[in-house]
């Protein structure tokens, strides 16, 4: 099973595009665990997943991360594909990366 940390500013506004991941996850049979949190979690739990998702609004700390966790996939989720909850897409793009 592929984990998907998805992470935004307080970890709320994701709550949408989480369930559009696991919908769009569930009608293409992919087992995934994806969970949702606030920046100031990310060194708690980072070392459970697989890949991490910026939402938009924190995209500026994606060099930090990056460097911090230089095994870690970080995908920066495009603002366009985040406004319009596009699950699917954001979910085919990060098992691209997984794998």
């Amino acid at each position: 099973m592929k984990k998907i940390l998805l992470m935004c500013m307080g970890g709320f506004s994701t709550g949408l595009l989480v369930e559009k991941m696991k919908e769009a996850a569930k009608n293409s049979n992919e087992e995934v665990e994806i969970t949702a949190i606030g920046s100031t979690s990310l060194d708690e739990v980072v070392k459970d997943y697989d890949i991490l998702l910026l939402a938009p609004q924190i995209n500026y700390i994606a060099a930090e991360v990056e460097k911090k966790y230089p095994d870690l996939p970080v995908y920066l989720i495009q603002p366009t594909d985040y406004g319009r909850l596009k699950g699917d897409k954001i979910l085919a793009k990060s098992l691209e990366m997984i794998r």
